[in-house]
């Protein structure tokens, strides 16, 4: 059922802020008032041109949005105006540029959302007197791009009664391009009307926004408050068409310009954004809205939960935006060093724009360090998302296999005490000793065997580059290999890709040492097995000449009883629940039910779960989850993990999603309980193992 979640976007209350204090004239008026102000406009619709792959590494810069949603004393909305951006680009330029920080993205505010007299996009003249063009004249002369925001949708006030005409589209006005009943779109529900993509103006109209935008010399385009997702996921709020129709637009323009998502995707439509975008923002804005620019447990440490169901979905055109990177001022950012540099270690590691949100004029000594590490900046640039080994603890191993055979590897304590976290190496494939490298420090740290281990402070981490001594001309070993389904008499398995070492041309399958299975891609199923039989499997990778690799880390898995899986209604009578837990309807859950509330003291016990044998089981959980995701205690026996569910960013929690979870089962009875004492948990609707 739905819970609060953490804080939703407030970036209406700029936008508002912005129309108060714009022009107001006449729409004629308006319209030539912006053209002399912000250069030549769109004349038409040009032919588009073959150009490089925009997005080819994730992008570097500034943006101007977490300086306009603090209270921090100066800053706010009324901070945006085009002197204060051409302050940070100065500084950009100076102090960051070289290192390939390039973007000055200019978030909510900049705009009257009036539009000129064909609706498209005008400067609000009391924060930018001399428009968009001059700006973006201005950063081109320093040798920066130039970035510009607008929602989703027809901003209301640009509907003018449904009588202003489209731009070179005649007979159109804003009244063909909405739907009749002037239903509201976007995240926030009362800043855009919904467009209406059967009428042939429509695209003529996203046509029209987009020539203005490259008219004004803009390299930069993020469009806000996209569904499904930003917590919203009915008929009203899916902005697919308007995105494929941007994506369209943009590219007839015949410059190239960056185009992302925000806020808070749904997974769900991963295909379509990475079809039709840049990059998407994975998550709710990282912003507090409070006192700094963030806090840790605001939503900064979420992101190493919410970034995971995404992690495959990154590379070259189109990135995972973890938001705004706020670590340069000790005053201002609202974290502390240790966490200020796990910040932007995981940012680094996992491939995401790499955009500050400080106010560059205010950067300390030590974020100007953080900011300008050129070997943390390369991780990042080399575009290798990183993946976590578990995330059972919040002692956390992160990794990423690079294609010379080196790893990138992080070490995370997410905990609220010191504690020692550990890179075990047969968890990376790596068999021998290796060097080891701290890029944070730029330090080596000479060669390791067997595992590489640090007692971290809370919330502190360590980036290391990782190399193993040669192994000769083979393929390297499988990693990431897990459990993903299990009958009575097979088991499913998959693992990632392996992309060092001589090329691969297939894997071969274990089970307890005998081949079971040989396949070409990175998934297989192992049948014939016996039921209530423990299996050790591994995954060997060959190639063309027969070479292989040596056997991946042996994943353990326990079939079902004969007859089995079985399945476990959380709602069925002989379970317990406690605190506010309850049973709820949800017409697509199995029987029709599922059980809510869970966390804090709401807690649900599936009774009586029969195995055959001492082993690990998989369980398949399906639950429902309409946030951006939640962690769930799991607990079996006189043991317990976390396991993160990841939700669908839609508020749609009738639709029930599923993972499989490796539990451990005593043969015979066994409860599994599942929870969260301190946080909100997702609505669980059955089990099945």
């Amino acid at each position: 059922m739905p819970r609060p979640a953490r804080p939703t976007r407030l970036r209406t209350l700029t936008c508002l802020t912005a129309l108060t204090a714009a022009l107001v004239v006449p729409a004629s008026a308006r319209d030539a008032t912006a053209a002399d102000a912000s250069g030549a406009q769109a004349t038409g619709t040009t032919t588009a041109t073959t150009t490089p792959l925009v997005a080819a590494k994730p992008y570097m810069g500034y943006s101007t949005w977490s300086v306009e949603s603090t209270n921090f004393p100066g800053y706010g909305g009324d901070w945006l105006t085009e002197a204060h951006v051409l302050q940070q680009a100065d500084v950009l330029s100076s102090k960051l540029k070289s290192h390939g920080y390039n973007y000055v993205n200019v978030d909510a505010g900049w705009n009257d959302a009036k539009g000129d007299a064909y609706a498209r996009p005008t400067p609000n003249l009391t924060k930018f007197p001399h428009g968009m063009k001059y700006l973006a004249d201005q950063l081109h002369r320093k040798g920066l791009k130039f970035g510009l925001y607008l929602a989703v949708g027809l901003y209301q006030q640009a509907y003018n009664d449904g009588k202003t005409p489209i731009y070179n589209a005649p007979g159109c006005t804003t009244k063909d391009i909405v739907y009749p009943d002037l239903r509201k779109t976007s995240g926030w529900d009362d800043v855009s009307y919904q467009l209406n993509f059967s009428s042939p103006c429509t695209t003529k109209y996203i046509q029209s926004e987009a020539d203005q935008l490259a008219s004004f010399g803009v390299d930069f385009l993020k469009i806000d408050g996209v569904g499904p997702g930003s917590n919203q996921g009915d008929a009203a709020h899916d902005n697919v068409p308007d995105i494929q129709a941007w994506h369209t637009a943009l590219k007839n323009t015949g410059r190239p310009i960056e185009f992302t998502l925000s806020w808070s995707l749904s997974h769900n439509q991963a295909d379509v954004w990475k079809a039709n975008s840049n990059g998407w923002r994975i998550d709710t804005d990282v912003e507090c809205y409070c006192d700094t620019l963030v806090t840790w447990n605001n939503s900064v440490k979420a992101r190493w939960n919410d970034v995971v169901p995404w992690i495959d979905d990154a590379g070259p055109g189109h990135w995972n935006n973890l938001d705004s990177l706020d670590v340069g001022s000790d005053v201002m950012d609202g974290v502390n060093q240790t966490e200020r540099q796990s910040y932007m270690t995981l940012w680094a590691i996992e491939a995401a724009p790499l955009y500050i949100g400080d106010d560059l004029t205010k950067l300390d000594k030590y974020g100007l360090k953080l900011l300008t590490n050129d070997e943390v900046i390369a991780v990042d640039q080399a575009g290798n998302p990183a993946r976590p080994v578990s995330q059972r603890t919040p002692q956390q191993t992160w990794y990423a296999r690079n294609s010379d055979g080196s790893y990138t590897v992080a070490l995370f304590n997410l905990g609220k005490g010191y504690s020692d976290v550990t890179a075990d190496f047969s968890d990376l494939g790596i068999g021998g000793r290796a060097t080891v490298r701290d890029l944070w420090s730029h330090k080596n740290l000479g060669s390791v065997s067997g595992r590489f281990t640090d007692n971290l402070a809370p919330h502190g981490s360590r980036l290391l580059r990782i190399t193993p001594a040669a192994t000769g001309s083979h393929p390297s070993v499988p990693l990431n290999v897990h459990g993903t389904a299990s009958t009575a008499g097979s088991v499913s398995l998959a693992w990632s890709a392996v992309n060092s070492g001589t090329k691969t041309t297939g894997y071969d399958v274990y089970a307890n040492g005998t081949k079971k299975a040989t396949v070409t891609g990175t998934s297989a199923t192992v049948s014939g097995l016996k039921a209530g039989t423990a299996y050790t499997f591994t995954v060997v990778a060959h190639d063309a000449k027969a070479r292989t690799s040596a056997p991946s880390k042996g994943v353990d898995v326990t079939t079902p009883a004969a007859g089995g899986p079985v399945s476990y209604e959380a709602e069925a009578s002989g379970n317990t629940l406690t605190g506010n837990a309850s049973v709820g309807d949800c017409s697509a859950c199995s029987g029709g039910k599922k059980v809510g509330n869970l966390g804090g003291t709401g807690t649900l016990a599936v009774n009586h779960v029969t195995a055959p044998r001492d082993g690990t089981y998989l369980m398949k959980l399906d639950y429902t989850d309409g946030s951006t995701g939640r962690t769930m205690i799991i607990g079996t026996g006189d043991t317990s993990f976390q396991q993160f569910l990841p939700g669908s960013n839609d508020n749609n929690w009738g639709q029930p999603s599923s993972i499989t979870v490796p539990v451990q089962l005593k043969a015979g009875d066994n409860t599994i309980t599942f929870g969260n004492a301190s946080d909100y948990a997702s609505d669980v609707d059955r089990i099945t193992l």
